[in-house]
């Protein structure tokens, strides 16, 4: 019986041979991304999208995964060669960086700290096809039920502006407006505090307004070129042109909520779309439309290599998150890891890349019959 759909038509059968870059990989640090999976099946059975396994066919895989990946590379490899096959997607694909901030905040508004981080507030909710009202605006992804209706939030410069300071959802307070915009972008950050605690705060909602890059504005506007505007020459601009901060941040009217992160370990990486903690270097953030959670995605690019001196970027990934602005079958964001260093490598990835998704066999066999 099958367990999902098909192949769609945008995939395109190749062979691993034919993988520039795939002998070079560090297939057991891939094999160690995919076991994070396991711990979490149910993120398999949400896909529908790609032929899936069986759950009985899923444990099989995980525990030969697990067998493997005591075993080395070379057995690493074999693995992932014996059980799946390679599909690449036939279109030319693009990849950003993102990573988790290290910032100092405060758990109190002072004369430092005046930009806050709020909670979701309550009533907010994702617009389906079951609750979306009739007049409702395309655009919008979220709304806020009050009185039993749905109302549309208000975006960022109105939040900017205090449209919610009376309902005290100040979460944490941040020093900068800038930092707390890139906080928005990434979704997460390790907050340090001056009593020496530390806090991690993710994604918990938004207000559903459509995401708008700014450094894409200051490209139309001939302010640089898309090249100049990486995170590092974007933030170089706003510090030299601090008068426009502000009007160009509410310009992204797309606003994120947080929430406090305290089911993961300090040594693990933020949470997740799917629920897993991110893994530096392996975890992809995509569109959910087009690629499930749990996918494998082979990602090749003219980036450097962050691990070799001499290499490309080549790597077996796990759609494992998703962003405001990852849109398309063949767009991700590569997890960069936590910290000023991730952050760096990070916002200079701006390139062309080639995604190839694995497929189980299985899957295969099961839409097949």
């Amino acid at each position: 019986m099958a367990q999902g759909p098909r192949i769609p038509d945008r995939f395109e059968e190749i062979s691993f041979s034919a993988l520039a870059g795939w002998e070079g990989d560090d297939h057991r640090a891939a094999l160690g991304s995919y076991l994070r999976l396991c711990r979490k099946p149910e993120i398999f059975t949400e896909n529908q999208i790609l032929p899936r396994l069986s759950p009985e066919a899923l444990q099989r895989l995980c525990r030969e995964a697990e067998e493997a990946a005591g075993k080395g590379r070379t057995e690493a490899r074999r693995f992932f060669e014996t059980h799946f096959r390679p599909y690449r997607i036939a279109q030319q694909g693009f990849v950003t960086g993102y990573f988790e901030p290290e910032l100092s905040a405060s758990r109190v508004r002072t004369s430092e700290f005046t930009v806050p981080l709020h909670k979701k507030p309550e009533g907010l909710e994702p617009i389906t096809d079951g609750n979306r009202p009739q007049d409702w605006p395309a655009v919008l992804s979220h709304g806020r039920r009050i009185g039993g209706k749905l109302t549309e939030m208000p975006d960022r410069g109105a939040i900017m502006d205090g449209a919610l300071d009376h309902e005290q959802l100040e979460l944490v307070w941040l020093a900068d407006p800038v930092d707390a915009f890139f906080v928005h972008v990434q979704g997460s950050a390790r907050l340090r505090f001056a009593d020496g605690s530390a806090m991690r705060v993710g994604y918990a909602g938004k207000t559903g307004h459509p995401y708008t890059g700014i450094a894409r504005l200051l490209v139309t506007r001939g302010e640089g070129t898309p090249e100049d505007f990486t995170m590092s020459g974007l933030k170089a601009w706003l510090a030299a042109h601090p008068d426009q901060v502000e009007p160009l941040l509410k310009e992204n009217r797309s606003y994120i909520f947080f929430r406090e992160i305290d089911e993961i370990g300090p040594h693990e990486g933020p949470l997740g779309a799917a629920g897993l903690p991110l893994a530096a270097g392996r975890s992809l953030a995509v569109d959910p439309a087009f690629l499930p959670y749990g996918a494998l995605v082979f990602v090749a690019s003219e980036l450097d290599d962050p691990d070799s001196t001499n290499s490309t970027f080549a790597r077996l990934m796990v759609a494992d998150d998703t962003g405001s602005a990852i849109k398309g079958p063949a767009r991700g964001d590569i997890f960069t890891g936590s910290g000023a260093v991730a952050g760096a490598l990070a916002g200079e990835i701006r390139h062309v890349a080639d995604f190839t998704v694995l497929v189980p066999k299985g899957a295969l066999d099961q839409a097949a019959d």
